[in-house]
């Protein structure tokens, strides 16, 4: 096998054109949008962005893992790969400061991208016990595992607009959405 394809849906292409943000809630709920036309696209109820610290939209990202058949597809790591491949970059903490905006608390593994990708910043909506309630296992997250990212200083804000998020993921469990990691 020479190369993975992930293929990205021309909708979310078109929506993350060049767009700047002044403020955190713009941003917060330009993710949590995402999420929603993700859910209307027959997507997952994720939505996730980059942006630099001046607000510039740098990549954006949704659930992809029913439909591409790929477990690690999660909202954040689809956008934050798309940043990465966008700069050229295997690590966003060379090119300047990057912001990750996610309609939900992140799960484990997207904790460890964040980690590994040089976010430094991350903000969310839905914390983890709302996504649990509608059925996603979120994996073993701590408070432990924040402080850890905010030691090798990665600023953490959760909680932005996390009404407005929940609302999302009740969404997508009133339409019986596939619960995929059970």
């Amino acid at each position: 096998m020479k190369s993975i394809t992930i293929n990205i849906p021309d909708w979310l292409s078109k929506r993350c054109e060049h767009k700047d943000f002044k403020r955190d809630e713009e941003k917060m709920l330009f993710a949590i949008e995402l999420a929603r036309l993700s859910i209307d696209n027959g997507g997952g109820p994720f939505g996730a962005a980059v942006f630099s610290k001046d607000g510039k939209l740098i990549s954006c990202g949704v659930n992809l893992v029913v439909k591409e058949g790929l477990s690690i597809l999660h909202a954040e790591v689809v956008a934050i790969t798309i940043a990465q491949r966008k700069l050229n970059t295997y690590s966003l903490s060379k090119g300047g400061h990057f912001e990750l905006f996610s309609s939900s608390e992140p799960c484990a593994m997207c904790l460890g991208a964040i980690l590994w990708s040089g976010i430094k910043r991350v903000v969310w909506a839905a914390d983890s016990i709302k996504a649990r309630s509608i059925g996603f296992d979120e994996g073993p997250v701590f408070e432990a595992s924040w402080d850890y990212l905010k030691k090798k200083g990665i600023e953490i804000e959760g909680g932005l607009l996390k009404d407005e998020a929940a609302r999302v993921l009740d969404y997508y469990k009133r339409i019986n959405g596939v619960i995929y990691n059970p």
